[in-house]
């Protein structure tokens, strides 16, 4: 009898230090799970994640190359600007596995190829009389995304297709004709589209993450018409880029702990009486979104 009184006493000066330090831990990103036994009790907080949103700015380099047929022998083009800004949507599979979401943005980078020198002749292959292209992106990219999270860290896993323009090119070689250096021909295909996908981790000081990833783009588009240097023999140039990438974003709604909705809604019950959504007058209410 004196275990039983003792293990009650334990527990009950336990669980009211407890709903005390929870309190004042109202923003603490965790639910919490109580274990007992005869002589003890213990609490473990287990790491939850809302359904949340972010808004990001991402900058980084690019390293640029062009899968030819015929293939050319190519150097990776270095190119230090790539930066846009995201939108990513957390939410949980059938509402309980929280490990997607889906990310949407608008970038600004580079596309183009750049030839080796033969090693023995010293030559450049060349198209168009150009040893070396760039061109300038923009392009918007629609990822699905898988995530696990920890209290300060986040590995994430994207993959999606993004849409894009080619706006500008600036091609250089001895042998450019000028009316094309910084000019697409009728022949050029500007509109870009094709896959895109990566893996990366966050650091989180909610609420703002740090993001760092690393992409590849590759594009189902062509730089050129199949056609246009024959009728009879096509050819065909795919951008392939390697993106690194940080970026810092700030989420818009809260990341773990009760968020205003759930606790409108506890205060709701709490008011009108244990979750049964009823007013005092007996009608149905409805209730509000946040």
């Amino acid at each position: 009898m004196k275990v039983i009184f003792a293990y009650i006493i334990t527990a009950v000066m336990a669980l009211s230090g407890f709903c005390i330090t929870g309190a004042a831990q109202e923003d603490s990103a965790a639910d919490s799970i109580i274990t007992v036994s005869p002589d003890s009790l213990h609490v473990h907080r287990k790491f939850m994640v809302n359904d949340y949103s972010l808004i990001g700015f991402q900058y980084g380099v690019s390293f640029n190359q062009t899968q030819f047929n015929p293939t050319m022998k190519q150097a990776a083009l270095f190119n230090p600007e790539y930066f846009g800004i995201t939108y990513t949507r957390y939410g949980k599979l059938f509402g309980y596995m929280p490990y997607f979401g889906f990310q949407a943005g608008i970038m600004y980078g580079h596309e183009g190829y750049k030839f080796k020198p033969d090693k023995i002749t010293g030559v450049s292959e060349n198209l168009e009389g150009a040893t070396q292209a760039i061109m300038d992106v923009v392009e918007i990219p629609l990822l699905a995304q898988m995530h696990a999270d920890f209290l300060h860290f986040k590995l994430m896993a994207d993959i999606g297709i993004y849409g894009g323009y080619r706006m500008k090119i600036e091609r250089t070689g001895t042998a450019v004709d000028e009316t094309i250096r910084n000019n697409f021909k009728d022949t050029d295909i500007r509109f870009d589209y094709g896959l895109k996908g990566g893996i990366g981790f966050g650091l989180v000081f909610d609420p703002i993450e740090i993001h760092f990833q690393g992409m590849v783009k590759y594009a189902w588009s062509s730089l050129y018409e199949p056609d246009y240097y024959s009728r009879y023999y096509y050819r065909f140039a795919y951008p392939l880029d390697i993106v690194l990438t940080a970026g810092i974003n700030f989420q818009l709604t809260r990341r773990s702990g009760k968020t205003n909705r759930q606790l409108k809604k506890e205060a709701y019950e709490q008011v009108f009486g244990n979750g049964s959504g009823k007013s005092p007058s007996g009608k149905k209410s409805v209730e509000k979104a946040e």
